[in-house]
């Protein structure tokens, strides 16, 4: 069945107002891509793994998951996936060990990620420090505070530096690396002599990223800014929002 955004958020709603739990968080997914996307969830130290680190989301599916209190992690969007019965396979961006389910596991760079700490009051973004390939956004609801979005809503893939780009096996551009994961320099990587916000500062290549997403990271030491924060918020997870 297609979901449209309205719809979306009413099955949002609809989980939270049939919670038992009053003190977990809903996070819901909905993919607006024209392509199926495989979002996976890699959890902080000591946390529970949902979902089994990994599932599928067709065009216009939308998913939904009870999140413990407390609970930290990061999210991505894997595409151009081929798995078998057991689970096995591969993704031409994001892939997370050759599996369907993460299972702990973090997504090979470059991929967009969410990361977001559950707490009295929560704090979520959107990094492209680990590079870019899918679009997405983060929607808090019914939170109190800020609860700005957070996202990297442009399609970066199209605009990315020819030194930086990923291209698939028929020459199209899936995904846009870091400066510092394509370079491994510490200029780029803020390491070294760089480690630290007075000396790390902004390059062209971060550039380039920050103004296609100035609600995301786009660099160590990018803008604090970035980082947004809701109290007692539920989250909508977008992939490809300008679609």
């Amino acid at each position: 069945m297609e979901l449209n955004l309205r719809s979306v958020l009413a099955l949002l709603f609809l989980t939270v107002y049939i919670s038992v739990d009053v003190s977990a968080t809903t996070i819901a997914f909905y993919n607006k891509c024209s392509h199926p996307v495989w979002p996976g969830i890699q959890p902080g130290a000591g946390k529970p793994i949902l979902a089994r680190g990994g599932f599928m989301l067709n065009p216009k599916q939308a998913y939904s998951l009870r999140v413990p209190a407390g609970w930290s992690g990061r999210i991505w969007g894997r595409y151009e996936c081929s798995f078998d019965d057991s689970g096995k396979g591969l993704c031409a961006t994001g892939d997370c060990g050759g599996s369907l389910y993460c299972n702990g596991l973090g997504g090979t760079p470059p991929a967009t990620l969410v990361e977001i700490t559950l707490g009295n009051l929560d704090f979520y973004d959107v990094s492209l420090v680990d590079g870019y390939n899918l679009a997405i956004a983060v929607t808090p609801f019914r939170g109190k505070g800020k609860c700005s979005p957070a996202g990297c809503v442009s399609d970066l893939n199209q605009m990315c530096p020819v030194g930086l780009q990923v291209r698939s096996h028929d020459n199209q551009v899936v995904a846009c690396k870091s400066a510092c994961y394509a370079f491994n320099s510490p200029r780029y990587c803020c390491t070294g002599s760089f480690g630290n916000p007075q000396t790390c500062k902004p390059t062209a290549y971060s550039k380039i990223f920050k103004t296609a997403c100035p609600r995301a990271y786009s660099y160590a030491y990018d803008d604090p800014t970035s980082i947004a924060t809701c109290s007692g918020g539920n989250y909508l997870v977008t992939f490809c929002p300008h679609h």
